[in-house]
C-alpha cells in the first residue's frame, strides 16, 4: 500500500520555513519523463565557484568554498569548507582562456590551472570549477 502527502510548503517543527528540514542520502527523485530514478544526494553540486583571477582575485560567487589562494600565475587552490570522502570526485573547470585544467587533488582541495593558447600558464578574469562527489 502507497501513501502520497500533496503539500504547499514544507516547514521544520519549529515553523521557521524549512531551514532544518532533512532528507536522508537514499532519497530519489524522478526524472521529467518519469521513466527514471536518481539518487538527490549523488546528484548536487558539492562545491562550485566563479572567481576573478586577475590582480587580487576575488569569489564573485560561491558554495561549500572555505578558501581561495593565489599561488602562482594561473594557478589556484580552491579549498573546500567540508572534506570530500576521496579524491577519486569528478571536478570541471572553465577559464575565459584556451583551457583549465586540475591538478594535485586532494579530500580538502583542488588545484586549478589556467592557461592561454601556448600553454603557459595565464592568470584570467573570470575562473569557474564544479565538484561532485561525495563528502566525507
Amino acid at each position: 500500500m502507497s501513501s502520497q502527502l500533496n503539500v504547499d510548503t514544507i516547514v521544520d517543527k519549529a515553523g521557521s520555513g524549512g531551514t532544518n528540514v532533512k532528507i536522508g542520502n537514499t532519497s530519489t527523485y524522478v526524472s521529467d519523463g518519469g521513466s527514471a530514478t536518481q539518487n538527490t544526494v549523488q546528484a548536487l553540486a558539492k562545491t562550485w565557484i566563479q572567481f576573478n583571477g586577475t590582480g587580487t582575485i576575488a569569489t564573485q560567487d560561491s558554495f561549500g568554498v572555505g578558501s581561495l589562494t593565489d599561488n602562482n600565475t594561473g594557478n589556484y587552490s580552491i579549498g573546500f569548507a567540508n572534506n570530500m570522502a576521496n579524491n577519486d570526485y569528478a571536478n570541471a573547470g572553465i577559464g575565459n582562456t584556451a583551457g583549465m585544467s586540475s591538478e594535485a587533488v586532494t579530500t580538502a582541495a583542488l588545484n586549478a590551472l589556467t592557461f592561454n593558447s601556448s600553454g603557459s600558464n595565464n592568470d584570467v578574469t573570470i575562473v569557474s570549477a564544479i565538484i561532485h562527489g561525495d563528502l566525507a
